[in-house]
């Protein structure tokens, strides 16, 4: 069998695309999280002249609102991923990833011109119902593109992405608010997202059809001989499968806090009375670079303990719910950031639990290509990530309202016990990752032929 060194690494450059993508994917959807701490962005969201008083009855209104519109992208794009899903095992990554990389740039731009909540709403949902394409596209273009073993690494690199795009979205969007005022902040990031769909259209290729691939690499990569035929398989037939709900329950868990994440820490280092000192949009910018690359780190670091535990014998069961367990048990003192005065300390708890959340993200995607064959990893994972998009329609519609009534401690008390509780009740539905055999689909599913590029 042919080793990572002696196959070659092309492979790597496919997980770079995708790293590209998700960074560009986190930054239309984050920065509406810092906008939302400028003055000016919240008076005309409030249909308030520029010169009005924004008193703490108007704050409080606004961040309902804005938990609700939260909540709007959310619910779109839980849909989206049940859609998408299902459109990329059919028309297959190529085309299915173009598409909603076209939708996501074109809701981003058109952010640029809302003029109230209702308008800012509904540009969300269309964004919502575009980004949702990024996760099941990648995770079903490692499961093409690397052996099962390699798997969990290649997944923590490209979802790495996800806090890098945040990183950028901290440094840039603060910068154009305060030089070119906040329409611009959606502008500027909008357009990126063009800029990726020609590069994604002119680069990506099935192993198969790729010209810069070599024989060699391709037979590492098929080295799982995992048996495959174009299947067209239901999502009512998909949930009839434990496997599923695992997968389906760890997003739904997990999926909420790293939303509550990116949409409330602006506003909670912004308006922390507790804190001995605030953060603004002139002062965002180290403290998010330190969270989000410790994040980085925690993505690629767990990704990698997982594939060196099974490097070392250990059985996927093993070593991905071992890793989970570790990366559960680092979010517990997140509670502390809601009660302590110290910045630096509350950057310290949320850097950890934010790797945390991001090594359990990243074996988390590994389930849908351990226990699935490939031609519908896509529909599994667009699957999980509606249901964790419910969970973060749920904390959302919750947010707003708890955060003006009882402060930041209720939801990081949340934060720090969901992922135990998630993990146990996978453990207790799936006490094994069997994966589910392309036997069983045949018995189950509709054969039909399957295209992809």
């Amino acid at each position: 069998m042919q080793t990572p060194t002696t196959s070659g690494r092309f492979r790597w450059r496919i997980v770079a695309l995708l790293f590209l993508a998700t960074t560009i994917n986190y930054v239309d959807r984050q920065v509406l999280s810092f906008t939302m701490t400028d003055e000016l962005f919240r008076k005309e969201m409030l249909d308030m002249t520029p010169d009005s008083v924004l008193t703490k009855e108007a704050t409080d209104r606004f961040k309902i609102f804005y938990g609700d519109v939260d909540a709007a992208f959310k619910f779109a794009y839980a849909i989206g991923f049940l859609l998408v899903g299902w459109l990329i095992d059919r028309i297959g990554t190529k085309r299915g990833f173009s598409l909603g990389i076209f939708v996501w740039s074109i809701a981003a731009v058109m952010t640029t011109f809302v003029g109230n909540m209702t308008s800012l709403r509904w540009a969300r949902v269309f964004l919502g119902l575009g980004e949702a394409a990024n996760f099941p596209s990648s995770v079903k273009t490692v499961a093409e593109w690397f052996p099962r073993r390699e798997r969990s690494f290649a997944n923590g690199l490209f979802n790495a992405g996800t806090n890098v795009g945040i990183i950028l979205t901290a440094l840039l969007v603060p910068h154009l608010i305060l030089q070119f005022g906040w329409r611009s902040s959606f502008l500027v990031t909008g357009l990126l997202g063009f800029g990726l769909l020609i590069f994604w259209w002119f680069m990506y290729h099935k192993p198969e059809r790729s010209p810069q691939l070599s024989a060699d690499e391709l037979a590492y990569i098929r080295s799982d001989k995992e048996k495959m035929a174009p299947v067209n398989v239901s999502w009512g037939q998909l949930l009839g499968y434990k496997q599923t709900w695992a997968f389906a329950i760890g997003k739904f868990m997990a999926d909420p806090i790293w939303w509550f994440y990116m949409s409330w820490l602006p506003d909670f280092f912004n308006s922390n009375d507790a804190l001995d000192q605030k953060l603004d949009l002139k002062t965002f910018g180290v403290p998010f670079l330190i969270i989000y690359v410790v994040s980085d780190a925690g993505s690629i670091f767990f990704g990698w303990l997982s594939t060196q535990l099974m490097g070392r014998g250990w059985s996927a069961n093993r070593a991905r719910k071992t890793t989970m367990l570790i990366c559960a048990l680092c979010v517990v003192p997140i509670f502390f950031a809601a009660q302590t005065s110290s910045l630096t300390i509350a950057i310290a708890l949320i850097s950890l639990a934010t790797a945390a959340h991001q090594g359990w993200a990243a074996n988390m995607y590994t389930f849908a290509s351990d226990l699935f064959p490939r031609n519908v990893v896509a529909s599994v994972t667009g699957i999980g990530g509606m249901f964790g998009a419910v969970g973060g329609i749920l904390l959302s519609l919750l947010a707003g309202r708890i955060i003006t009534a009882f402060g930041y401690l209720p939801m990081f008390m949340i934060a720090s016990c969901a992922y135990l509780l998630a993990l146990v009740i996978i453990h207790l539905v799936l006490p094994k990752l069997e994966p589910v055999t392309t036997e069983e689909l045949e018995k189950s599913g509709n054969w039909s032929l399957a295209s992809d590029q």
